[in-house]
């Protein structure tokens, strides 16, 4: 899983589809498209984005819906606080003291 999770972060466009599903999460693949195109200048086709989302999903970045004819993509933050998890370390100091 953690493979698949750098895979899917190691690329900008996908960082950046990331980052607008953080601002309003459940946009369909249009509604992605718009957003990149228009916030970003992101001239890149709807397929392509359909297979940056493939990898993001693939990763459990991404998670679909759908409601009748729509999909709707939302925003998976879950792996991402596995991966923080790994490598944190415990702090055991104890409460620092103020000493003058």
């Amino acid at each position: 899983m953690a493979d698949e999770l750098f895979k899917a972060l190691a690329d900008r466009t996908r960082r950046t589809i990331l980052d607008e599903l953080t601002e309003k999460s459940g946009q369909t693949l249009f509604e992605i498209c718009a957003r990149l195109s228009m916030k970003h200048q992101l001239g890149i086709s709807r397929q392509a984005v359909s297979q940056h989302l493939a990898v993001l999903e693939a990763a459990g970045l991404v998670e679909t819906r759908r409601e009748g004819r729509y999909k709707f993509h939302d925003l998976n933050t879950a792996p991402l606080r596995q991966i923080a998890e790994r490598w944190l370390v415990p702090d055991t100091s104890g409460p620092k003291e103020n000493t003058p």
